[in-house]
């Protein structure tokens, strides 16, 4: 299987996968572990792969052009597009393209087995106040969060998915049974554990912003509103127009309610109605 990672800190990676059974997985050929400096797909003399986010706010936000061009780039034999009509990647059905985010769907290890079952995983790495939506949009096929927390990056989260896909591959471990029945393994039908979101967790609120239903009820809206940054027309993908507006009552109202959509379609479980 081949994994391919996406980062602005290649040299993260010289340490986690050197040891046990990925290691091992290395050295037979079961897998290949290709780092890629996200810098080395920019055109400028700076190398930027950040800008500031529409809108306005905090911190900066990865570009999309750099992510679309190194993912582009990678699968260029496996998944041909047509540049001039201005096409968007497709990967293959055995290929997935995970952006690694604070705001999406819990990592569990149901997901773990479908992606040990791919012939290919590039993983997206994100920094700073996060990767411009138009990523997670168009251009990955899961976004991926590894926990009710917020790290500084999307490496070390990207490690831990190749271990815990990397031990499912035929051949990782010594004992194939292992695998089996082990803590949240769905094939183990007499274990009681549940994933996060299957599992009871009243009370848990993990955001501040309190978002309103159409009938006025209170939620909280636990995941970051989507950030989006120049250019603010990518291959006929538009920054919403309320963005560029300078209306920041309307701005603020916006945010709020694509943040409590957003955690509606990727973390349900982290509703709950406010008091």
């Amino acid at each position: 299987m081949k994994f391919d990672v996406i980062t602005i800190f290649p040299e993260f990676f010289a340490g986690p996968f050197h040891y046990g059974i990925v290691r091992r997985a290395r050295e037979t050929g079961l897998i290949d572990i290709r780092v890629h400096d996200l810098r080395q797909f920019t055109h400028d003399r700076h190398k930027t792969v950040d800008d500031r986010p529409f809108g306005g706010g905090e911190g900066m936000v990865l570009k999309p052009e750099p992510m679309f061009e190194a993912v582009e780039t990678i699968l260029s034999d496996e998944a041909p597009r047509n540049p001039e009509a201005g096409d968007p990647l497709k990967p293959d059905k055995d290929t997935a393209v995970v952006l690694l985010s604070a705001s999406g769907k819990i990592f569990v290890q149901e997901m773990a087995e479908r992606f040990a079952a791919l012939e290919r995983m590039v993983l997206l790495c994100g920094r700073y106040e996060g990767v411009d939506e138009r990523v997670a949009e168009h251009l990955a096929t899961d976004e991926v969060s590894i926990g009710d927390f917020v790290l500084s990056g999307g490496e070390l989260a990207a490690a831990m998915v190749i271990d815990a896909v990397t031990r499912l591959l035929p051949g990782a471990l010594g004992n194939e049974a292992s695998s089996l029945h082990e803590s949240f393994s769905s094939a183990d039908a007499s274990s009681s554990l549940r994933s996060p979101a299957q599992s009871d967790r009243p009370g848990m609120q993990l955001g501040s912003e309190v978002a309103r239903t159409e009938s006025g009820d209170g939620i909280r809206a636990v995941l970051e509103y989507p950030h989006y940054t120049r250019p603010a027309d990518f291959r006929g993908y538009r920054v919403p127009e309320i963005l560029l507006s300078g209306n920041h009552e309307e701005i603020r109202r916006w945010r709020q309610r694509v943040a409590l959509e957003k955690t509606r379609r990727n973390r349900p479980d982290l509703l709950s109605p406010t008091e």
